[in-house]
Order: C-alpha cells, then structure tokens, then sequence
C-alpha cells in the first residue's frame, strides 16, 4: 500500500495563538503586530478586523486609522511556540507518527503545519474523510481552526491544504491517481519558491505546474539555479523526505507573556487557570496525566524564578493543580512582579484501577493519592504509609513505607480443609506500663489499664536482645505469655534497660 500523508494547516497561526490564550478577543476586531511601536506591521488580522478595511500590508497606525476599535497584539513567541506544540499533540491523538513542520519564511510565514501519517486509518474511521473531519474537530477544540488534506506525499498534501485557503471545503482528500491532474494547473506561488527563483520564473512568463514541467531539462540549473530541481520535484508530486518519526517525548508546556507585570496573587490566578487548562487539555488529548508542575516565572528586571510543585499523583483535575499552584505562590511569593510564565510537566500515563465483577470498588487512584498526601500534612512527615517489618529481633520496631493498596487477586480453591484458626496478638504501640507481684521468678498478679487479676497461666519468659553496641537503640527484653483471672491473654514483658514491666500486646 503506497503510504498516505495527513497535513494539518492553520492559516494566520499568531492570530489563533492570541485568541487561544485569551478567548474573549473571538468576536473583537483584533490584529497581531510585528512590534510595539505605530510602524509594525500587521501580520495577521481576524475576519471583524478585516471586513473593516485591515489589510496585512498595513502598519498599525494605518490599521487604528481603519478601523478605531481594533484590538492591536504584538506577535508572542511564547504563544505561537505552544500554539505549534498542540497541533503535534492533536496529530497525535490520531496518528502514532507526526511531526510539526518549522515556522518558514516568505509569503506563508503565517501559517503553521503538521504532517501525520494516515496510512490504514480505515480501520478506526471507515474513510479518509472521517479521519480528516476527525482531526480537523479536535484542532478547532483546542482553539486552533485549520484545514486537512490528505495524499501521498507532504508536498501534495501541503499544496492540497493550502489551495483550500482560497474557498472551499476546509477537507481535500485526494487519491493516488488523481494528484497528477491536482498539481498540473496550481499556481507556482503556492509553493513558495524563494525570491529569486520566483522573478526569474515570471521572466520567462512561467505560472503553473503545466508550464513548469514543459521546459526541457538540459540547461535548467544553469538558467535558474540548482534549487529548480526541488521544485521540480514537488511539482512532479515526489516527495523525498525521510519518512515520519514517532516522537518519544512526552513533556508538555504552556507559556504567556503579560502585557503588564502582575504582582498580585488575585489577577495571577486567573493566568494561571488558563495556563493550567490548557495544559491539561493537551496532556489528555494524548492520553496522559500531569506529573510534576515545572513553574517559571521572568521578573521585572530580568530575574528569573523557578520552582517545582509535587503531586501526589498524576491528575488532570484543574481545581487542585490551580490550587496546589496559588498555595506555592503564597507561601513564597516572587520578589518582583511577574512579565512571563511557563508551566510545564512531563506527561505520565493514569493510574488506573482494574475492577473485580465480585468484589467492591475501591478508592479513585487519585483521590487515595491526595487523601494521602493531606494526612501527611497533618500529622507529619513520615508518618503516614503502611508498616513494615524489619529485618531484626526487636519486637517493638516497625518502619513505614510507601502505601500501595493491595492486589484483588481472588483466591484460588483448596482442596485441602482449611487450617484451624490461630490466636492473634494485637501490638499495643506504645507498650502500657503495668503493676506486677512477681512469685517464685514468674509473675502472679498484674494490674493495667487494658487487664487486671492473677495470673491463672503463664508461659515464658523468652529473652530478647540486640544492639548491644548503640546506647539509642539497644533493647534487652523478657516476654510471657499469661492469662489472668479476668479472662484476658496478654504478653507482658520486662525491660532490662528501663527496669519496668510493660503490656505490649493482647491476644484476641
């Protein structure tokens, strides 16, 4: 099967990545600039914009003379860098293989492209042309419109793309044989030949692929140069670039540059939910959760503050990243007001929960993970996890690990009777003081707060000692195992080092 290209164009790219980051400016008259100051260039301007008399040729002063209530915007690296990256992200979502073509000088400077690989999407979407109104619904729910083309080659597609520009179906889908009949009456200024291979092509009255492919080849370089053989090749609809990677790296980030710096926290919040949403959304259109949140702040005299915000576990809730993002802020706010923001996280896949069909649901990952991380800001850190034993003789000792709920792994039938029931020691932590008349070498009454009488039997003691060599942690221990007169068991115990009796444990 011949191989089949997708290419995801987006015409007037500075344009869509001001309205992205600032939804409100949809419906307004706005336009993008190529600087601050009356002579920049406009470079992209919205349809309201337009239909009041802003052309791209205009400076800025020209464009307010035009049209008075125009919203001017300088052109934003950060914006348009991030708008680039969630096209990839939307590619994708559909595609395994994609990559975002480079910003490229010219008369389509604009404009910004991702080509994916669309070979064997029938399968999934039945047709072509529901793979492409697939991807192009999901570039227009991340705030970025476009156009779709599908062919066999980057180039075909491209020129598929960008000939939609002019009206039309925002989708072309074009088959193998038909690309030839396609390409044969475009216009050469489509693929954006470089300035002067351009005049010298009008020169010689050339306009159209047609032409193009008519001029015999002998002498050709010497008359127009080397680079008319790449030409040539995009014309013919052969496409010699290496064949489309999967990318590996799962690292998302969002950026902004603040028209004022910002030195409260208030307004603050509300860039940052905005950054935080987007973010989340480009992280689930790949199927991942945010892990960390790597927060970078520019300040006003060219300081720079950097900063990293844990997570209990990877989430996509926006309340608590926002919220775990303001509390860092307050806590230890930046020393000088605020004039860029990126936020950025290494994807991760979500923890799931496989459920039982017998056995009952249990706790959300992410909300076992922050219950978790609440009650260790509550009663300190360390001291919450699960128990674990450690490797010596000292029966007090115990460590905490890392809490992992456990395995619903459904027991498997025994053929064999199952065994009688054991007595189960419940450890008291601390151990319990306890009054005690010793007869003959062995207890013969206690008194306690969890057990008090004779002493009816008793077995032991069972001596226990270790590090003898650490004056913190040494233990030298008696143990006996009696039952009293009011019904209880206990294991009592004598602490040669303290040189008191002790109930650390009851057996139920």
């Amino acid at each position: 099967m011949p191989p089949r290209i997708a290419c995801l164009l987006v015409p007037n790219l500075p344009l869509h990545a001001e309205i992205r980051a600032h939804p409100e400016l949809a419906t307004a008259p706005l336009a993008v600039a190529s600087g601050p100051e009356s002579r920049a260039e406009i470079i992209a301007a919205s349809p309201a914009a337009r239909s009041a008399g802003v052309q791209n040729t205009h400076s800025v002063a020209q464009a307010r003379a035009a049209c008075p209530e125009l919203r001017v915007r300088v052109a934003s690296p950060a914006l348009e860098r991030a708008a680039r990256a969630a096209l990839l992200d939307v590619a994708l979502s559909l595609s395994p293989r994609a990559e975002i073509a480079p910003r490229t000088p010219g008369l389509f400077f604009t404009e910004g492209k991702v080509f994916l690989d669309a070979s064997g999407i029938q399968g999934l979407f039945h047709s072509e042309q529901g793979f492409a109104s697939a991807l192009l619904a999901r570039a227009e729910a991340q705030g970025l419109p476009g156009l779709v083309a599908v062919a066999s080659s980057r180039s075909v597609a491209l020129l598929a793309a960008r000939h939609r520009m002019s009206g039309g179906p925002p989708l072309h889908c074009l088959p193998p044989e038909a690309e030839a009949n396609f390409l044969a009456p475009l216009a050469l200024d489509l693929f954006d030949p470089d300035d002067r291979l351009a005049q010298a092509l009008t020169r010689l009255g050339i306009h159209t692929v047609r032409d193009l492919l008519r001029l015999p080849r002998r002498g050709l370089a010497q008359r127009l140069g080397p680079g008319i053989f790449a030409l040539l090749a995009r014309a013919r609809g052969e496409d010699a670039d290496p064949a489309l990677p999967e990318p590996t790296s799962t690292r998302v980030e969002e950026a902004i540059d603040l028209e004022n710096p910002v030195d409260h926290l208030e307004p603050l919040g509300f860039i940052l939910r905005g950054l935080i949403s987007r973010l989340c959304e480009r992280l689930a259109l790949r199927g991942l959760a945010c892990g960390a949140l790597d927060l970078r702040m520019g300040l006003e005299g060219g300081a720079q503050d950097a900063r990293r915000i844990g997570l209990a576990a990877p989430s996509l809730d926006l309340r608590v990243l926002l919220r775990l993002t303001t509390l860092a802020l307050a806590e230890r706010a930046p020393h000088a007001p605020i004039e860029h923001i990126a936020l950025g996280s290494e994807g991760v896949p979500s923890r799931i929960d496989q459920l039982d069909l017998f056995l009952p649901r249990g706790p959300d990952p992410a909300a076992l993970g922050r219950t978790l991380t609440e009650l260790e800001s509550i009663c300190g850190e360390g001291r919450v996890g699960m128990p674990q034993v450690l490797d010596h003789h000292d029966p007090l000792g115990f460590a905490l690990g890392p809490f992992t709920p456990p395995g619903r792994e459904s027991p498997s039938p025994s053929p064999d009777p199952p065994p009688a029931p054991l007595p189960a020691l419940r450890a008291i932590r601390p151990p319990l003081r306890a009054e005690v008349r010793v007869h003959g070498g062995k207890p013969a009454f206690v008194r306690s707060a969890v057990a008090q009488g004779d002493v009816v039997m008793a077995a032991g003691p069972w001596r226990t000692t270790g590090y003898w060599w650490s004056e913190e942690e040494r233990f030298a221990l008696d143990h006996f195992d009696l039952q009293l007169s009011d019904g209880s068991v206990i294991r009592l115990g004598f602490d040669w080092i303290k040189r008191s009796w002790q109930v650390d444990g009851i057996y139920d």
